[in-house]
């Protein structure tokens, strides 16, 4: 693995993980995660992985809060692969915001994405205030009451333990923001993404070309499985990938996501 960084046409610092030699695929992350989660569950292939940490993650600079977006996410990803001298993706995917980010560049740039990869998408064809409303909160709670204070009073909250009750992974990675570094990027993140959508409309869904594959999990409130099924079945390329839920089963779940994520991406090039 080697860490480096580049600065974005606008002057922001992004950090970055690449590793490996082959066609590249752009792997992304969660919002909030380090990139531990998704090199977790990346396979051994011979690609040339990348991936990035988004504004706000690792030691990435946030720049302009008003500037967070998919859509500037997106625009942060043609970037990098300028700045690696990178015509064409073999694949681009990530997990969450990543999926989303990964979508916003197949619909808009397709000579640059050969395959797409969906796991535990946060939304269809349009914002889900609904099912990111625990972000939401936790946020606010971070930036009025502080760490400390904010962690306690949010596990409290119904919110928080709606959430609980329908999937302990959820619960645990929201209550992870309330100890991440530099909590001023935390709550500028939290403010911002959850209500964010990629912008790719229905319509351009089932347009999509490129191979897609679409990984989803029960026992998610946040990434809710129909919401998985619902994209396969717009898309005329996509197979879905149903694996077992990190509530249910840790190991299972890493299993299988490495397991899709080798059958997809070591079958005929894109």
């Amino acid at each position: 693995m080697t860490r480096a960084d580049f600065t974005t046409p606008d002057g922001v610092r992004l950090e970055y993980d690449i590793a490996g030699a082959g066609p590249p695929v752009l792997w992304m992350h969660g919002l909030g995660a380090t990139l531990a989660q998704p090199l977790a569950v990346f396979p051994d292939l011979p690609v040339t992985r990348i991936v990035p940490a988004c504004r706000g993650h690792e030691q990435s600079d946030l720049g302009p809060p008003e500037d967070l977006s998919v859509a500037t996410f997106a625009r942060d990803m043609l970037a990098l692969l300028d700045h690696l001298g990178i015509a064409r993706l073999e694949a681009a995917g990530g997990i969450s915001l990543g999926a989303a980010i990964a979508l916003r560049l197949a619909a808009y740039h397709p000579g640059r994405v050969g395959r797409l990869i969906l796991a535990r998408p946060a939304f269809v064809d349009g914002p889900s205030p609904g099912t990111q409303a625990g972000y939401v909160a936790a946020g606010r709670h971070l930036e009025v009451h502080g760490a400390e204070r904010g962690a306690r009073l949010f596990g409290e909250s119904s919110v928080c333990r709606a959430v609980a009750a329908a999937s302990p992974d959820n619960a645990r990675s929201l209550m992870s923001y309330f100890t991440r570094p530099r909590p001023e990027t935390t709550t500028a993140l939290l403010a911002r993404l959850p209500n964010d959508w990629p912008g790719v409309p229905a319509g351009m869904i089932e347009t999509l070309s490129q191979p897609v594959l679409v990984i989803g999990n029960g026992e998610d409130i946040v990434h809710p499985l129909a919401y998985a099924e619902a994209l396969a079945g717009m898309i005329p390329q996509a197979r879905l990938a149903v694996i077992p839920s990190k509530s249910v089963d840790p190991a299972g779940y890493t299993a299988g996501f490495r397991d899709a994520l080798a059958q997809f991406l070591g079958g005929d090039p894109a």
